[in-house]
């Protein structure tokens, strides 16, 4: 593909040059790339043009301000934003209907039972984000939550030449600030919740919201159709008045009529009105655009009954029957670490593994299984080291605040000292027990539970590794209690 194919404003005298391909790493370029140099918080990509350049680079996208000789220098002073409409035809075509999912909690789940509603209509479809790419035959290759830019169209590409019309996708406030989510059509975008996470990267409440916010503000289609859950907090207000300023299609869902926002005109409302635990997932009632409704969710929780909501939602407003669609939330299956059972252990207590990272998180899951309690409710948790420190006391206060028993423990420590993450939690969960070994915290959990409690595993979900130091250990929580439910269950026997 010529370069004046992609970047319509460039010289005549360079329109012509053929492009290969495009990288952002330096020592990945080949003869005919495009080197996209971004400023970065360790590296700056500026300092390795001279490198690209002499491996093949035919044009460099760099602010105007970087030195470029050799190349076409492509500048724009948001050079990743730039770097992603140059690349996004080279990789086209791409599926015909792409979603995206942003919010703190649910995106993940959110997409993956997208994908599963689309696959039940009989449609080819994919989900994309924090369980890897997950394919119409339920193949899935484990990645980044939003892969970098190149990666990212690359295998929206390749999506498309196998013959997938569908795809969902998680947009991370972090692939949203960089830029890793652009260039290709979005037709829906939906918002689930805002609350504290990611303040090593965003420092600021405000800096994180406003990177969420592009996704409504400039990444979805004109005349595309935002879905948002209206919790009545001011960041889903903030969100239905840009989507209303901008006057794309809106869907609301509210699960607490009571605590609702502002609509935008000609919303699309949609109330849930009750819910009722069941044995193994939730009978829901809902008004659907003036239209009475009774769903029943394979799945535990408010916070499930809203990510299931969203996605019938998204597949909705992507040309999806409503009456059909909300019949084949019925058959979804639940997200591998999003409250997943994992084991019935000797004793009759059931445990479940979730990827609850944030004190909200925490509370929703707790909240999710209360009602299937009978005795006492242990949770099992740690905080992850080098992220967001200031959230490791709200955590701990979380915990205690909704939980009977808890244990706090190692998640991924990385670099820091697991004991002084330990402190931090403990020094606002009064009463907790500490138990800095995962593998020994999780026995302890099952080992004292009895009949009518519930086991929580917070905190890795599906992460099948644990990291401390620069090594990533193997460790899967769900794994782990099925071995610890029967290494009790056999010392019991003997």
């Amino acid at each position: 593909m010529r370069l004046g194919d992609l970047a319509p404003d460039v010289a005549a005298s360079d329109a012509a040059r053929e492009v290969t391909g495009f990288a952002i790493d330096h020592r990945k370029v080949a003869a005919g790339n495009v080197f996209g140099a971004f400023r970065g918080a360790t590296f700056n990509g500026e300092d390795f043009i001279p490198a690209a350049v002499a491996a093949g680079a035919v044009a460099v996208v760099a602010r105007p301000e970087a030195r470029v000789d050799g190349a076409v220098h492509l500048a724009d002073a948001e050079p990743r934003r730039r770097f992603a409409r140059v690349a996004a035809p080279f990789f086209a075509p791409y599926p015909a209907t792409t979603v995206a999912v942003t919010g703190t909690n649910g995106k993940t789940s959110t997409v993956e039972l997208t994908r599963q509603l689309w696959r039940l209509a009989g449609e080819r479809a994919a989900s994309i984000g924090t369980l890897g790419v997950t394919t119409a035959d339920d193949r899935v290759t484990t990645g980044l939550t939003t892969p970098d830019i190149v990666t990212f169209l690359a295998n929206m590409g390749g999506l498309a030449r196998e013959g997938l019309s569908q795809v969902a996708f998680e947009a991370s406030s972090h692939g949203l600030a960089q830029y890793r989510t652009e260039g290709l059509p979005v037709r829906a975008a939906a918002f689930t919740n805002l609350s504290r996470d990611h303040l090593d990267y965003h420092e600021t409440m405000e800096a994180y919201f406003a990177a969420k916010l592009r996704l409504f503000t400039e990444v979805v289609d004109e005349g595309g159709t935002a879905v948002v859950v209206d919790t009545g907090d001011e960041w889903s207000a903030r969100v239905l008045a840009a989507v209303g300023e901008r006057g794309l299609r809106a869907t609301v869902i509210r699960l607490n009529p009571a605590a609702a926002g502002r609509a935008p005109a000609g919303a699309t409302m949609v109330t849930l009105t009750a819910r009722t635990p069941t044995a193994l997932g939730q009978d829901l009632t809902l008004d659907w655009g003036c239209r009475a409704v009774t769903v029943k969710l394979p799945l535990i929780g408010a916070y499930q009954a809203a990510n299931a909501l969203t996605a019938a939602a998204l597949v909705v407003a992507t040309g999806g029957e409503v009456a059909a669609t909300l019949a084949n939330l019925a058959r979804v299956q639940p997200v591998r670490g999003r409250l997943e059972r994992a084991v019935i252990a000797r004793s009759g207590a059931a445990v479940y593994v979730d990827y609850a990272h944030t004190p909200d998180a925490l509370e929703a899951a707790c909240a999710a299984l209360r009602p299937h309690v009978a005795g006492r409710l242990r949770l099992v948790f740690g905080a992850g080291g080098d992220r967001d420190a200031g959230k490791r006391p709200l955590m701990g206060a979380a915990a205690v605040a909704h939980a009977d028993d808890v244990i706090v423990t190692d998640d991924n420590p990385r670099s820091e000292d697991p004991a002084v993450i330990r402190a931090a939690i403990l020094a606002a969960a009064p009463g907790a027990q500490e138990v800095g070994d995962r593998r020994a915290a999780i026995h302890a959990a099952i080992a004292a539970s009895g009949p009518g409690d519930i086991v929580l595993i917070a905190g890795k979900g599906h992460e099948q590794g644990q990291i401390v130091g620069d090594r990533v250990l193997p460790f899967d929580d769900t794994v782990v209690a099925r071995e610890e439910a029967d290494r009790i269950a056999r010392e019991a026997a003997a």
